[in-house]
């Protein structure tokens, strides 16, 4: 029954969600192990001596990864990062109905910060959580990484949780690029940034001018003009124009061209009715878009119609999902990701 509601265009019954129960596993070690050091250990460079907790938490985080990855035949992590005024419980249930779509295959992670819930304060207080959090998810990733068993990370960011995540592989990345392969060491595979809250003339500035891109296999970004939350915000900050619903006259016609063929970054505007709360959640809550979603990130699938993923051209030159993809005769073929299901997830 629910894998029957699952791919349906229409469900006959409403399916509730609800979070059992939680139990917590280990904490990191408290960070800074030390907020005050003396001038012997500064001029030395040497760091705080480590909590010993803290090591042996990470020991048993990275074994209760690999019992679950020995139980999945794809030993990768998907990472969802949720946005602004999301709740725990919210951020977990979008994290099961995400995994659910992916086939139940790899390891689901939900990683979840101090976003606030509300409106213009809690905004605000989400602003300072966001460059409070990306320590801590670099130190979540670089954990995961390690951990031999795993072979791919993958990450879907929506909302403000775009901004953690693209600013901590920004990090990431200028830590490493220097001595290692970024891709390699951290084993970053897909990136999502979907409905991306980020302000567009600082996302270019920080991160497309440093070329961050080089430390995943693909990213991609959902955006859509419809997007009342994002346009709230770029109200709220001036006027500016966000990343998930900016104009595509940004780019001219060669480097869309270049966009369209490109297998390290794809955009891709939502061009459909449903799209959720304030029309800000479509990734999530419209069928045409979750599963083009899936498609990307279950089957590393480039876009184009004759690679599995037919995706439109929108009249602005950028790839288009509509409320009719992937269409009644939808087929992987040969050769093109990994073996295809009966049907698109719905």
């Amino acid at each position: 029954d629910l894998v029957e509601a699952s791919r349906a265009q229409k469900r006959s019954g409403k399916l509730e969600l609800t979070l059992a129960t939680t139990r917590e596993l280990d904490r990191f070690a408290k960070t800074p192990p030390a907020l005050v050091i003396s001038d012997a250990q500064f001029a030395s460079g040497a760091r705080p001596p480590a909590d010993p907790g803290g090591a042996e938490a990470e020991r048993r985080f990275r074994e209760e990864l690999a019992r679950r990855l020995a139980q999945t035949p794809r030993k990768e992590v998907f990472i969802y990062v949720h946005g602004f005024n999301d709740s725990f419980e919210d951020a977990v249930l979008t994290t099961a109905e995400l995994w659910h779509f992916l086939g139940r295959e790899g390891v689901p992670i939900c990683y979840t910060w101090p976003a606030g819930q509300g409106l213009v304060r809690a905004y605000e207080y989400t602003l300072a959580s966001t460059q409070f959090t990306i320590y801590h998810f670099k130190q979540a990733i670089r954990l995961i990484a390690s951990c031999p068993e795993v072979e791919r990370i993958n990450i879907l960011a929506h909302s403000r949780g775009t901004q953690v995540t693209a600013d901590t592989v920004r990090e990431l990345y200028l830590e490493t690029r220097a001595t290692t392969d970024t891709q390699a060491a951290l084993k970053l595979g897909t990136v999502i940034l979907a409905a991306a809250d980020i302000d567009l003339d600082v996302a270019i500035a920080r991160n497309a001018t440093e070329r961050i891109g080089r430390a995943v296999e693909r990213s991609a970004l959902y955006i859509s003009n419809k997007d009342k939350a994002l346009g709230f915000s770029g109200w709220l900050f001036g006027g500016t124009q966000r990343v998930g619903n900016f104009d595509p006259e940004l780019f001219d016609e060669a480097e869309l061209e270049t966009l369209r063929h490109s297998q390290r970054f794809q955009i891709i505007d939502a061009r459909v009715k449903n799209r959720g709360a304030f029309g800000h959640g479509y990734f999530h809550a419209n069928p045409a878009v979750s599963s083009d979603l899936i498609l990307l990130m279950r089957y590393r699938l480039p876009p184009g119609a004759e690679h599995g993923r037919p995706l439109g051209v929108s009249d602005t030159g950028l790839w288009m999902v509509d409320d009719d993809y992937p269409g009644p005769d939808w087929t992987i073929p040969t050769g093109q990701g990994d073996p295809a299901p009966a049907a698109p997830a719905r």
